[in-house]
């Protein structure tokens, strides 16, 4: 039995917090929103993130963030622009040998680092690992077989994690590209929240398919261009999650992308949504692909959208009559 503590009460926190309960670990999750801690103690579940799933009895809540102290794997799973301020708070309490795993898909604004980069800097003497891939929370938590990604740089840090969290419902895969599979799961909410516009303007399957094919060339540029692998972009942490993000109303990106296809302003459609990770990470993904000298047109149609106020018509005309070229 191994002592873990799940920094953040979303959706996915929480159902990791299942699995692992559920395996016999003994588990803590951690939030700083009373109000949906008291809702977990009074009703059993979240409804606000994941309804219908209910947290066992066994999983330890609280607000008090002394709870990574004497853990075996600290898992980090709060939205990317929260991570290094949580980490700062948790860090006088995480001992030196604890693992410490994100689960976060996004890029730092400003500094435009990736979560595993950010867990370094406040954990300097800590392993850290990463944990993605095509991984919807309501489906995890109502049993459905899913596969995911534990990356690190310590391939035995990443299969203590891998022989934690696989059970009948959850099959980890190991990797050593950290680079890669954190990219891939960054970048991919940008291309959901481009389906999500190509979808609520009313275009069809063709338009999916090639955005979806299109973008994931782009990611895989941006990411080789970093230091990533090539294989890493054709698995699941990169094909894998593209797939899940950009054909699902459970993918908040792809929903704020349909509202903003029908009208709503990008600030409105974030508001109704909630976290959107792609909408802060397009503007760190151009500022990237400028970096690295990528080239990246549909994450730049989307940028337009969502920071010039460009009509979804006028930015697909443009990708329609970019100069012609090879695949």
């Amino acid at each position: 039995m191994l002592k873990i503590a799940i920094l953040g009460s979303g959706g996915w926190g929480l159902a990791l917090a299942c699995t692992c309960a559920n395996l016999g670990h003994d588990v803590t999750v951690w939030s700083a929103f009373k109000d949906e801690l008291d809702s977990i103690r009074r009703t059993g579940e979240l409804r606000a993130k994941l309804p219908g799933v209910y947290i066992p009895k066994a999983v330890h809540l609280t607000e008090d963030i002394s709870c990574a102290s004497g853990k075996d794997i600290v898992l980090v799973g709060i939205p990317s622009k929260f991570v290094r301020s949580v980490c700062i708070q948790a860090q006088p309490y995480v001992d030196k040998d604890t693992i410490v795993v994100s689960t976060s898909k996004g890029l730092e604004d400003g500094t435009l680092k990736r979560m595993s980069e950010i867990l370094a800097e406040v954990f300097p003497k800590n392993t850290i690992a990463v944990l993605t891939g095509p991984s919807h929370a309501e489906e995890v938590g109502r049993g459905i077989p899913t596969a995911v990604v534990v990356a690190s740089e310590n391939i035995e840090a990443a299969k203590l994690i891998q022989n934690t969290f696989s059970d009948n419902v959850l099959r980890l895969y190991l990797n050593s590209d950290v680079i890669g599979c954190e990219i891939g799961g960054a970048v991919k909410n940008v291309i959901a929240l481009c389906c999500g516009v190509i979808d609520g303007v009313g275009l069809g399957d063709n338009t999916r398919a090639a955005l979806m094919t299109r973008g994931l060339s782009e990611i895989t540029r941006l990411g080789v261009a970093m230091g990533g692998k090539p294989d890493t972009f054709r698995g699941l942490a990169g094909l894998g999650d593209l797939i899940v993000t950009c054909t699902s109303l459970h993918s908040r990106n792809f929903r704020a992308g349909k509202l903003i296809g029908q009208g709503y302003t990008p600030e409105k459609a974030v508001q109704m949504v909630g976290t959107v990770e792609g909408y802060a990470c397009a503007a760190a993904a151009l500022k990237l692909a400028k970096k690295y000298n990528v080239s990246m047109p549909i994450t730049e149609e989307i940028n337009k959208i969502l920071y010039e106020g460009m009509s979804p018509e006028t930015a697909i005309n443009g990708l329609m009559h970019r100069p012609y070229g090879f695949e």
